[in-house]
Parts: C-alpha cells; structure tokens; sequence
C-alpha cells in the first residue's frame, strides 16, 4: 500500500487499513469530513477518529504521526504506559513534527499514569534542552 518499506511493516504490525477512493465511496467523504486527499484516519475499534493526517508527508514524518497515533489510542484505554512508548518512540524523530508533540505526549502519560506532579516538572525541564521554542515547549512551560 505504500512505497517505504518501514511504513508498510508500521501499518502492517499495528493497524486495519481500509482503503476508500473519495469519488466510489462519497459517503466517507461526507462522513469524516474530508477536505483534501490523501487523509489518513486512525479509528479506535469504535469506529472513534483517534488521528487524522491530511496530505503526503516524508517517511519518517509519517510514521512519526501514526506512532503518535498508536499513542492516542492506547490514552483512550487509559493503557498510559503503552501510550508513553509510542509517544517517547515518537519523540525520537527529531527532524519531524512529531518529535516534539511526542515528548509533550510521553510527559501527559506519565503523569496520568502516576499523578506525581514532579512529572510535570519534569516535562517542561525536558523542553529547556530539547525542542525548546517550539509551541509544544509552550505548552509544558506553565509546569
């Protein structure tokens, strides 16, 4: 389904793609509120948009955005340290866009895992060496 082979063994290990062509299937279209191909929607077993990722992006971008995914959907079964591997895993892609939200992410999980409030601390520590000046740095600076 798609052309690099890490995405394909990604999807193939973690996910039920379905793929839908807009103009065949108009109904999804409606549904989901596509505005733009390619959209890449991540459902919880309920049918619950977890994801959405609109346009092509680089590998490494895309998996990072569906290892965030994976993040999400383990916080909607309050599964917080399966959550803060694929956050953490994602926080790994430096050069991405997911590097820094799955370090915000990864810090939330532990400190609803745990609800040590240190934790929290510790997250916008983390921002003041890493990924500092991005919005997600903003966001953990009021900790």
């Amino acid at each position: 389904m798609y052309p690099a082979p890490a995405v394909t063994a990604l999807i193939d290990a973690q996910f039920v793609p379905v793929r839908q062509h807009v103009k065949q299937q108009p109904q999804a279209w409606h549904r989901f509120a596509i505005r733009w191909t390619p959209t890449v929607l991540v459902l919880s077993p309920e049918g619950k948009e977890i994801r959405r990722i609109e346009g092509f992006l680089p590998e490494d971008e895309f998996i990072g955005q569906l290892e965030l995914a994976l993040g999400h959907l383990a916080t909607t079964k309050k599964d917080w340290r399966t959550a803060e591997r694929w956050f953490e895993t994602a926080s790994g892609r430096e050069h991405t866009d997911a590097g820094p939200e799955g370090q915000y992410w990864a810090g939330v999980a532990r400190y609803s895992g745990s609800h040590a409030h240190e934790e929290l601390a510790e997250l916008r520590r983390r921002f003041e060496g890493r990924y500092a000046g991005t919005s997600w740095a903003k966001r953990a600076s009021v900790w």
